[in-house]
C-alpha cells in the first residue's frame, strides 16, 4: 500500500464511525430518551455502569464523565457484581448496562436481583428485541449498520456509538441540574482545568510589603530604587490615600530616557514617566481572566496592578506569575 491509501484508509474509517453516530441521532426514540433522561434526573442514589469487554471500557470512562460533571457514577464489572459486588447498588440507585448484542450472559444474569431491587434500568444496546431491550425500564438504541472493521467484526462502530450515547446523557444531566461552572471546579481542584476555575489573582499577587509603590513626585533614581526593591520589573504609583494612579515599568523607563535624551534626565519624575489609568486587576478576578487581559491585545503587557473595590493599590501581578502556576 501507498502512504496516500493509508491515509484514505483513515479518513475512510472516520466517516464510518462518524455516519453511525449521525445515525444514532436520527434513530433514537424521543420518549425512550426523554424516559432515560427523567430516571437519571429523578435518582436519589448514583448511577451504576455494567459492561463486559470493549462495551465494560466504555462504561467506565462514561461513568468517570458523569462523575466529573456532577452525577455521581460507578462502574461494575457484572462478572464481579454476580460474586458479590452487587451489594454496592442500592434501591436509589440507577443501572445503566451497555451491550452490543443486548445478551451478555453476565448482565443477563444480574437482571433478577436488579428486578428484586427495583433499580431503574437503561440499556444502550445494539438490539432493541434482545433480553436486556424488552426487560430495561428505558431503552436507546445504539445499533450501526456495520463496525468500522474491515472484517466487520472488531467492536469500533458501536463501541463509538455507545460512548457518544453515554457523553450525550452526561451533558445532559449537566444541563438538567444547571451546573455551573463553579459547581464543575469543585470537581476539578487540581490540573490545569481546576486552576483556570478556582485560581484567582489574589492567590498570585504580590502584596504587603512585597507590593512597591511611589507617589507621583518620586524623582527617577527613587523611581528606580523602587522597581529594583521589588524585584518585579515595576511599581505602581499612589496618591496620599493610597489609590492607584498609574504603574511605571522596566519599559517605561527606558522609553522616558530615550524619549528626553541624557541631558535632561534629571527632569524625569515618575509623574512623567508612568502610565496613567492602566489596566487593573481585582483579587478575586480569576488568574485565566487576568492571563487574557494580558494576552488578548494587540500589544501584551506583563504586569497588572491589583486594586480592591475603593481603587486602593494592594499589589501586582505578573504574567509570570500566572504561567508559573500552571495555567
Amino acid at each position: 500500500m501507498t502512504e496516500k491509501t493509508y491515509f484514505l484508509q483513515v479518513v475512510d474509517f472516520l466517516h464510518l464511525e462518524s455516519d453511525a453516530i449521525r445515525g444514532t441521532a436520527a434513530r433514537l426514540d424521543q420518549k425512550q430518551v426523554e424516559r432515560a433522561v427523567e430516571i437519571l434526573g429523578a435518582c436519589l442514589g448514583k448511577i451504576v455502569f455494567l459492561g463486559v469487554g470493549k462495551s465494560g471500557l466504555v462504561a467506565a470512562k462514561i461513568a468517570a464523565t458523569m462523575t466529573s460533571a456532577g452525577t455521581p457514577a460507578i462502574n461494575l464489572h457484572p462478572s464481579d457484581a454476580l460474586h458479590g459486588g452487587l451489594g454496592v447498588v442500592m434501591p436509589e440507585d440507577v443501572v445503566i448496562a451497555i451491550s452490543n448484542s443486548g445478551e451478555t450472559d453476565e448482565i443477563i444474569q444480574l437482571l433478577p436481583a436488579l428486578k428484586h431491587r427495583r433499580v431503574p434500568i437503561i440499556a444502550i444496546i445494539g438490539n432493541l428485541r434482545s433480553t436486556l431491550g424488552r426487560e430495561a425500564d428505558a431503552v436507546l438504541d445504539a445499533s450501526v449498520d456495520r463496525e468500522a472493521c474491515p472484517l466487520n467484526l472488531a467492536p469500533t462502530a458501536s463501541t463509538t456509538v455507545a460512548l457518544a450515547i453515554g457523553d450525550a446523557l452526561a451533558m445532559t444531566l449537566m444541563a438538567v441540574k444547571n451546573l455551573t461552572t463553579q459547581d464543575f471546579a469543585i470537581n476539578h481542584p487540581a490540573g490545569r482545568i481546576g486552576k483556570r476555575l478556582t485560581l484567582r489573582v489574589g492567590d498570585l499577587m504580590h502584596g504587603g510589603t512585597y507590593n512597591p509603590m511611589i507617589s507621583s513626585q518620586t524623582t527617577l533614581i527613587e523611581t528606580l530604587r523602587a522597581i529594583s526593591r521589588g524585584g518585579l520589573g515595576a511599581t505602581n504609583v499612589v496618591d496620599e490615600a493610597g489609590r492607584l494612579v498609574g504603574i511605571i515599568t522596566d519599559g517605561d523607563v527606558r522609553r522616558a530616557i530615550e524619549r528626553v535624551g541624557a541631558n535632561d534626565l534629571s527632569m524625569l519624575g515618575s509623574d512623567a514617566i508612568m502610565t496613567r489609568d492602566p489596566i487593573v486587576a481585582t483579587p478575586d478576578l480569576l488568574a485565566y481572566d487576568a492571563l487574557r487581559l494580558m494576552e488578548d491585545r494587540p500589544s501584551q503587557i506583563s504586569v497588572l496592578p491589583v486594586v480592591d473595590e475603593a481603587g486602593h493599590c494592594i499589589g501586582l501581578i505578573r504574567l509570570h506569575d500566572i504561567v508559573r502556576s500552571g495555567l
